[in-house]
C-alpha cells in the first residue's frame, strides 16, 4: 500500500481541520475553520435517507456553511480546503460484535485445527447451562504439516532426537526444525479456499514469534495466489503464546478488509480519493496512525481512546494535581479509566470473546448506560446489564423500547425535552416522549408496590421508584471505579472525576459523593470529548519484538542494540510520514517478569536514569522493582528478571494547541428558567443555565442544570460549579449525602447494599492478589473472599469459584463453636479440614472476627480461602492420585489460632506445616516460606474487608448494616423458594408428584443416589442422599462442604439470573447425607479426588433429578507429570451436556471447574513435553434433538523420563442423555510407548514414561437431549450481542472465575 506523508499543521491555519468520532449511535465532530472559528456537530451515524456516510456529511455541511458555497452530496469535496482529518471509528468493533468481517481461512500447525475454538477452555459465564461463546472468525481451516520445537538446554541429554537442524530464533533461543513447510501441499489447500471465494488468510504457526520463516513462506504463497489480506501472527503481534497471538492475527485478517472498505468508501466523496486526503486514525493505544497503517487488531478501542486522550490532556495538572478517573457514560455502557501522568496500557484483553494481544489503553467497559434496562425481580431493583441499545432505545425514544435509565432521568426532571434534539420517532424528527416514560414507570411501580404490599411495606410513588433506580445505577458505576483504583493500591477519593459523554453529567455529582471525591471536571467539549481528544493526540509508531534474555549486565549490550534498532525503525517510519527528527520522541519499554512467574510488567525508562549497572537507556530493573513493590506490596529477592519483549513507542507531536480564554464574569450568571427537579425524596426548584452564556468565574450553586447542545450537567444540592478561564466546568463537592435509614426493609437500599457488600469482597480479593507471593494465588487467582454475618451466615462471596460457593460458611460456623467465648479482637483463625467445612487440604481458609472497640462479641466475620500450591503429603502439589488417607494429603488445620492478640503465630504455624513429615511416605510442606507469605496476605485481605465494613457501619450504623445483611439473605431465600415452587408445580402437573429421583455411578461402581422432595406450598426442598455408596479406599470421598457447594451451584444455574449467593439460598434447603458414605466420609478419609471428581458427579445427579440438562463430561481430567526437577498439573476440557433448547458446547470446562489451560507454546518452553495434538474429538457428544458437546483429544509426547499420573472419571459409565438423547462417549487414557505398544491407564493410574512416549487423552463428550429424529438440521440464526464487558477488571474477574481448584 502507498505510504502517505502527513502534513504538519502550521500555527496559522489556512485550511479546515476535522476531528471525528464515528460512534455506534452518533458521529461527533470537532472542526477548526480557516478563520480560527470552532465548529461542533453531532449527527446520527446511520441515516439511510439523508446521507450515506456521517463523517463525510459532517465535513460537507461545515465547509458549505462556513464558505457559503453550496456543496451537493453527489459532488466530491475539494480536498484543497482540508488540512487534515482525524478519525476514530467503531467500524472494526461493530464488525467484530456482529460477526460481519471478511470471509477468511485460518492456516495453522497440524494437530491444532480447533485450538482457537477451544481457546483457554474456560466458559465465559460459569452459571449458564447453555454455554454461549462467540463464533470463531474463520470460515475454514488449513492444517500445515510443519513443526518447530524450542530446544531446552536442561533436558538436552534427553532430547527425542538430535539430527534436526538447529537455528537461532529472534529471541536468541535455539529452535529445531522438525518439519519444514510443504509448499505444494499449502498451495493446493489455499487454492481450494480461494476457489470458494475466500480472500483473507490468517497464518498462525507454533513458535513463529521466534522463528517466523514458515509463516513468511506461506504468506508469500497466499499473495501469489491472489489473497488480498494475509495476516501473519509473527508480524501482527510477535509475542509468545499462540492462542492470544492467533486470536489477534485472526482479528487482523477478519477486520482490516472492513476498515479498508470503509476508508475507500469514505474517500470516494473527495476529489482524488484517499491519495489526496491527509487522514489519520485513532488506534486503541491512544495514538494516531496513517490510514495505510490502521489495522483491525489495533482498532477495537479507536473511539474510546480519543476520550482518554481528551481528558488526560485537558484535566490532569490543570485545576488540581490529583490523578484523574475518566468517566464516559453513553447509551449502552460506561467506560472507566485512569490517568496519572502516563497512559495506562494493557497488552492483552478480551473483546466479544476474542483475545487481542496488542497495546490498548486500559478502558474498562461496564454494563451501565442511559439505555440500561430497569428491572424489578424478587424484591431487588436491577439496572442492566441488558440494554435497549441505540434501537429501539429507551421508552422515550418513540420506538417501543423498554424502560431505561434515561426514562428515569426524564421523569425526574433531569432531562429537559426542550433542550434535547428532535431526532426520535419513525421519521426521526420528534422530541423525547415523556408520556411513554411515565407510563412505563407507572407499570413498574405497580409491580414494585405489589411486592411491598405482600411484605407489609408502604407503597412507593413513581418518582421514588425512578429515583431508586438512579441510585442503584450510580452504585453500579461506582463499583468498577472502587475496584480499578484499589487494584493498583490507590484511594478512589484522592482523584478528580473527569466526566464526559452524553449521559455522564447527569450522574457525576452523585458518583463523586458516593466515592468521596471532592472535585469533578467537565470539559467544555465533554459531549464530544472523544473527537476533541483526536485533535490533541500524537501520531504514534510502535515496534515490538520478543526476547528471552535475562536482564543482567552481560546482556545489556545485546538488549541496547535491539532497542536502538527498533527505535530507528520508529524514526524512519515517522520521518517517511513527513515529520522532522526533532519532532519525534521515543519511549523504550522492556516487558519484564521474575523467573518462574507469569506476571510480566511493561516498564518504561521515565524517572529511572541509566547508571553503570543498567541499560544505557535507563534503569529498567529499578522501574520494574518499584512498580512491582507498589502494585504487589513486595519484591522477590535473589530471582532473575527475564525480558519477554522489547518495545519502542515513537511519538510525533502534531496535536492541536487550543489556548481558549473566555471573558471574565462581570455580573451574576443569567438564569434562563426554573424547573422542578427531583432529588432524593422531593422536587426542588432548580435553576437552568446555558453553558455558552456563562463566563469565567461564574459560580452556580446546586441544585442547578447546565445546558449544552451536546450534554447536560446536573449540579446537585451541596455542590458548586465554577466556570474556568477556558470555559470548562469545575464542580466542588462540598457535602456528602448521608442516608438516614430505618431498620424497615427498603427495596432500593437492598439493591445498593448488595452492590456494596460484593464490592467489599472484591476489594478484599484485590488486596490478596496484590500481597500474595505464590503463582497459584497471585497469577492463577485461585481464591475467594467473603463476608459473613454475626452468626457466620454467608452474606457476599466474590468471585464465584464454583467449589468455593457456600462452602466457607460451614468453616466460619465451626470456628464460632470451637472458640465459643474465647474469640477476642486481634484473633485470626485458620482452617482447612474437611470436618470443619474444608473442600480439600490445599484450600486454606483464614477467618477474622470483627469487634466494635467496646464490644465483646463479633459483629460480623470476614474470610479468605486460597489454594496453596503445596502443604505437604506424599506427592508435590498435595494432589496425590493414589492417597487413601487424609494424612497423606498434607497439613491439617481444624481450628488453629493463626494470629493471637495481633501477633502472627509463625512458629506454631511452621510446626504444623512440618507435621506431615511424621507420616510414612509423606513430606512436610515443600515451600513453607510461600505458605507463610500467602497466609499473611490472606490476613491483610481480611483486614481490608474489616476496614471497609467498619466504614460502612460508620456511614449507616451497625444496626442498619446487620439488618441489611439479614435482608439480603432473606431475598436470596425468596428466589430459591420461588424456584422450588415452580419446579415442584411443573413436576406435579407432569407426573402427579413433586418428588424427584436420580442416581449415577462413579467409575468404581460406587452409587450416588438422590431423592428430592419439594414442598410446593412452602417452596422448600429436601435433598436426601440415602442409598449412596459407602466411603471408598481411595481419594474420591467428598466432604460435606463439597455437596453443599454443588447444591448451591445447581440452584443458581436453574434460577437463571444473578442473585446474591449467600446463606439465604440454603435456608429453604434441607440436606440429608448419611455418615460413612462417599459424601460424608470419616475424619481421616482421603478427599482430594472428591473435590475434583465426585463434585462433578453430584452435579450430574442433581441436574438429572431436575431434568435440567443432560450430563456434561462429568470429569476434570486431572493430569500430572514430573520428576525431581519439575512438576506440572493441568485439567482438560470435555463436552457439555445438551438441554431443552440448546446443543452442548464442545471442548469446554463444565460445572464445578472452569480452569484455564496452559498455552501450548508456554507448555513446550517450560516443561519437557511436546504437544502433538489438541483438537476436538469428533462425534463423542451424544446425539439427540440437541447434541451433546464433543470432548477433546490431547496428545503429549514426553522429552525425558518422567512419572505420569491421571486422576479422571467417566471412563466406564457414559455421560447420560435425557428425554431420549444418547449418552456421550466415555473418555480414554492411553499411553503409547515409543516402541509402538499402547496401554490403557484406566480412570486412575500412574506410570513411568520415557523420551518419545506419548499420552493420548480422549475426554468424554456430553449427553444429548431429545430424540435425534426430531433434530432441526437448519442452521440457527446467530444472535449477536451489542455489548460486551471489557478491560482489565473484566479480564481479572474472568481469570478468577477460571481459576484452578
Amino acid at each position: 500500500m502507498t505510504t502517505h506523508s502527513i502534513a504538519v499543521a502550521s500555527p496559522v491555519r489556512k485550511q479546515f481541520q476535522f476531528a471525528i468520532d464515528r460512534g455506534g449511535t452518533f458521529t461527533d465532530v470537532y472542526a477548526r475553520c480557516p478563520n480560527g472559528k470552532t465548529r461542533i456537530l453531532k449527527l446520527l451515524s446511520e441515516d439511510g435517507t439523508d446521507y450515506s456516510d456521517a463523517p463525510r456529511e459532517a465535513i460537507r455541511r461545515i465547509i458549505e456553511q462556513e464558505t457559503g458555497k453550496p456543496l451537493s452530496q453527489d459532488t466530491p469535496i475539494n480536498t484543497s480546503n482540508i488540512d487534515w482529518i482525524r478519525m476514530g471509528t467503531t467500524v472494526a468493533t461493530n464488525a467484530l460484535l456482529e460477526r460481519k468481517g471478511e470471509r477468511m481461512v485460518l492456516v495453522i500447525t497440524k494437530g491444532f485445527r480447533d485450538l482457537l475454538y477451544i481457546g483457554n477452555q474456560s466458559r465465559p459465564k460459569i452459571f449458564d447451562l447453555k454455554i454461549e461463546t462467540p463464533d470463531v472468525l474463520y470460515e475454514d481451516v488449513i492444517e500445515v504439516d510443519e513443526r518447530i520445537v524450542v530446544q531446552q538446554a536442561k533436558n538436552q541429554r534427553n532430547e527425542l532426537e538430535t539430527n534436526y537442524p538447529v537455528v537461532t530464533g529472534i529471541t536468541g533461543e535455539n529452535v529445531k526444525v522438525w518439519k519444514s513447510v510443504d509448499a505444494q501441499q499449502v498451495r493446493i489447500a489455499l487454492l481450494k479456499c480461494y476457489s470458494q471465494g475466500i480472500r483473507s488468510a490468517a497464518v498462525v504457526l507454533m513458535h513463529s514469534y521466534t522463528y517466523p520463516e514458515h509463516e513468511i513462506a506461506i504468506g508469500e504463497i497466499a499473495k501469489e495466489i491472489g489473497y488480498t489480506q494475509v495476516s501473519l501472527s509473527a508480524q501482527v503481534m510477535p509475542m509468545v503464546r499462540i492462542v492470544p497471538r492467533g486470536f489477534t492475527c485472526c482479528a487482523d485478517a477478519y477486520l482490516t478488509p472492513s476498515i479498508r472498505r470503509y476508508v475507500n468508501s469514505f474517500a470516494q466523496g473527495f476529489k482524488g480519493g484517499v491519495e489526496k486526503l491527509n487522514v489519520l486514525f485513532m488506534q486503541s493505544d491512544g495514538g494516531l496512525t496513517p490510514v495505510d497503517r490502521f489495522t483491525g487488531s489495533r482498532a477495537i478501542l479507536s473511539g474510546p481512546a480519543g476520550g482518554v486522550v481528551g481528558y488526560a490532556l485537558t484535566t490532569y495538572n490543570k485545576e488540581t494535581n490529583l490523578p484523574v478517573i475518566g468517566f464516559d457514560m453513553g447509551g449502552t455502557s460506561t467506560d472507566v479509566s485512569r490517568f496519572a501522568g502516563q497512559y495506562e496500557h494493557v497488552f492483552e484483553t478480551t473483546t466479544a470473546g476474542i483475545t487481542i494481544q496488542a497495546p490498548q489503553l486500559d478502558i474498562n467497559t461496564v454494563a451501565a448506560g442511559g439505555g440500561s434496562m430497569l428491572i424489578f425481580r424478587s424484591g431487588l431493583f436491577i439496572v442492566g446489564p441488558e440494554s435497549a441499545g441505540a434501537h429501539p432505545g429507551p421508552a422515550c425514544y418513540r420506538n417501543g423500547g423498554p424502560l431505561c435509565v434515561t426514562d428515569a432521568n426524564l421523569v425526574l426532571g433531569r432531562l429537559l425535552i426542550d433542550h434535547f434534539p428532535k431526532i426520535f420517532g419513525p421519521d426521526k424528527n420528534e422530541s423525547l416522549d415523556l408520556d411513554a416514560s411515565r407510563k412505563a414507570l407507572e407499570k413498574l411501580t405497580t409491580e414494585v408496590n405489589e411486592f411491598l404490599r405482600t411484605n407489609s411495606l408502604p407503597p412507593m410513588t413513581v418518582h421514588e421508584v425512578a429515583m431508586g433506580y438512579i441510585r442503584v445505577a450510580n452504585e453500579s458505576m461506582c463499583r468498577p471505579i472502587r475496584v480499578l483504583t484499589e487494584a493498583r493500591g490507590y484511594d478512589a477519593s484522592k482523584h478528580v472525576l473527569a466526566c464526559f459523554g452524553g449521559a455522564g453529567g447527569q450522574h457525576a455529582c452523585a458518583i463523586a459523593k458516593s466515592l468521596g471525591m471532592k472535585t469533578i471536571f467537565i470539559h467544555r467539549y465533554a459531549g464530544i470529548l472523544s473527537a476533541y481528544g483526536m485533535a490533541l493526540a500524537d501520531v504514534v509508531q510502535e515496534v515490538q519484538e520478543p526476547c528471552a534474555k535475562v536482564y543482567e549486565k552481560g546482556n545489556f549490550a545485546a538488549i541496547d542494540d535491539r532497542i536502538h534498532v527498533l527505535a530507528q525503525r520508529c524514526v524512519d517510519k515517522l520521518m517517511d510520514f513527513g515529520f522532522q527528527r526533532d519532532m519525534i520522541e521515543l519511549e523504550p519499554f522492556l516487558h519484564l517478569r521474575f523467573e518462574g512467574t507469569d506476571c510480566a510488567l511493561m516498564c518504561g525508562n521515565s524517572d529511572v536514569p541509566a547508571n553503570e549497572d543498567s541499560s544505557k537507556y535507563g534503569d529498567f530493573r529499578a522501574a520494574f522493582m518499584g512498580r512491582y513493590q507498589r502494585e504487589f506490596g513486595f519484591t522477590l529477592q535473589n530471582r532473575n528478571i527475564l525480558v519477554d519483549d522489547i518495545r519502542v513507542r515513537g511519538m510525533a507531536k502534531t496535536g492541536l494547541q487550543n489556548q481558549v480564554v473566555i471573558p471574565k464574569a462581570t455580573g451574576p450568571p443569567e438564569t434562563i428558567k426554573v424547573v422542578e427537579c427531583y432529588f432524593d425524596s422531593r422536587f426542588m426548584p432548580t435553576k437552568l443555565f446555558l453553558l455558552e452564556t456563562l463566563q469565567c468565574g461564574h459560580q452556580v450553586e446546586g441544585p442547578a442544570i447546565l445546558i449544552d447542545p451536546n450534554f447536560t450537567v446536573l449540579v446537585e444540592p451541596g455542590c458548586v460549579a465554577t466556570i474556568t478561564e477556558a470555559g470548562d466546568v469545575r464542580i466542588d463537592v462540598l457535602t456528602t449525602s448521608a442516608q438516614r435509614l430505618s431498620t424497615r426493609l427498603d427495596a432500593i437500599q437492598l439493591s445498593i447494599f448488595s452492590h456494596r457488600f460484593m464490592c467489599i469482597a472484591e476489594q478484599m480479593g484485590r488486596v490478596l492478589q496484590r500481597t500474595s507471593i505464590s503463582t497459584n494465588i497471585k497469577e492463577r487467582l485461585d481464591f475467594s473472599c467473603a463476608l459473613f454475618g454475626p452468626d457466620g451466615g454467608l452474606v457476599a462471596n466474590a468471585p464465584h469459584i464454583p467449589v468455593h460457593i457456600g462452602a466457607m460458611q460451614e468453616t466460619i460456623q465451626f470456628q464460632i463453636k470451637a472458640f465459643a467465648g474465647h474469640m477476642k479482637d486481634g484473633d485470626v483463625f485458620l482452617s482447612n479440614h474437611p470436618q470443619a467445612g474444608g473442600s480439600h487440604l490445599p484450600d486454606l481458609t483464614v477467618v477474622t472476627p470483627v469487634f466494635l472497640p467496646t464490644g465483646t462479641k463479633p459483629i460480623f466475620f470476614v474470610a479468605s480461602r486460597g489454594h496453596h500450591a503445596d502443604i505437604g503429603g506424599i506427592t508435590p502439589g498435595s494432589m496425590p492420585a493414589h492417597s487413601n488417607s487424609l494424612l497423606q494429603e498434607g497439613a491439617r488445620f481444624k481450628a488453629f489460632r493463626l494470629v493471637e492478640n495481633g501477633v502472627f503465630q509463625e512458629e506454631a504455624l511452621i510446626a504444623a506445616l512440618m507435621e506431615p513429615a511424621n507420616h510414612p511416605g509423606s513430606s512436610a510442606a515443600r515451600n513453607i516460606r510461600d505458605n507463610v507469605s500467602d497466609l499473611q496476605a490472606q490476613v491483610a485481605a481480611n483486614h481490608k474487608g474489616i476496614q471497609l465494613m467498619l466504614e460502612l457501619c460508620e456511614s449507616y450504623g451497625l444496626e442498619i448494616v446487620q439488618t441489611y445483611m439479614k435482608y439480603i439473605q432473606d431475598n436470596a431465600e425468596v428466589v430459591v423458594r420461588d424456584l422450588c415452587r415452580t419446579v415442584g408445580q411443573t413436576m406435579k402437573e407432569k407426573t402427579g408428584s413433586s418428588r424427584l429421583f436420580a442416581e449415577d455411578h462413579m467409575d468404581d461402581g460406587t452409587l450416588i443416589v438422590l431423592q428430592v422432595d419439594i414442598d410446593v406450598n412452602e417452596g422448600s426442598v429436601v435433598f436426601d442422599f440415602n442409598g449412596t455408596g459407602i466411603e471408598v479406599f481411595g481419594n474420591c470421598n467428598a466432604p460435606r462442604a463439597v455437596t453443599y457447594a454443588a447444591i448451591l451451584y445447581c440452584l443458581r444455574c436453574m434460577i437463571g439470573h444473578d442473585i446474591p449467593l449467600n446463606q439465604g439460598c440454603l435456608n429453604a434447603v434441607t440436606v440429608i447425607i448419611p455418615k460413612g458414605t462417599i459424601l460424608n466420609p470419616s475424619e481421616n478419609a482421603a478427599v482430594v479426588g472428591g473435590n475434583v471428581l465426585t463434585s462433578q458427579r453430584i452435579v450430574d445427579v442433581i441436574f438429572k433429578a431436575f431434568e435440567a440438562c443432560a450430563a456434561s463430561q462429568g470429569c476434570m481430567n486431572n493430569i500430572t507429570f514430573g520428576d525431581e526437577t519439575c512438576g506440572y498439573y493441568e485439567t482438560v476440557a470435555g463436552g457439555a451436556g445438551a438441554g431443552p433448547s440448546w446443543d452442548g458446547r464442545s471442548g469446554i470446562h463444565t460445572h464445578m471447574t472452569n480452569t484455564r489451560i496452559t498455552d501450548p507454546e508456554i507448555l513446550e518452553k517450560r516443561y519437557p513435553v511436546i504437544l502433538r495434538q489438541f483438537s476436538l474429538r469428533p462425534n463423542s457428544g451424544g446425539k439427540g434433538a440437541f447434541n451433546g458437546g464433543d470432548g477433546v483429544i490431547r496428545e503429549l509426547m514426553f522429552r525425558k523420563k518422567l512419572t505420569l499420573s491421571v486422576l479422571t472419571e467417566r471412563r466406564v459409565f457414559r455421560p447420560y442423555g435425557l428425554q431420549g438423547g444418547e449418552p456421550g462417549l466415555p473418555g480414554k487414557n492411553v499411553v503409547q510407548f515409543k516402541d509402538g505398544r499402547a496401554v490403557s491407564l484406566g480412570s486412575k493410574g500412574s506410570v513411568v514414561v520415557n523420551a518419545g512416549d506419548c499420552l493420548i487423552l480422549q475426554t468424554p463428550g456430553g449427553g444429548g437431549w431429545g430424540d435425534c429424529r426430531n433434530r432441526d438440521t437448519s442452521k440457527p440464526k446467530a444472535e449477536h450481542r451489542t455489548f460486551y464487558e471489557k478491560g482489565s477488571l473484566y479480564d481479572f474477574r474472568s481469570a478468577q472465575e477460571s481459576a484452578p481448584l
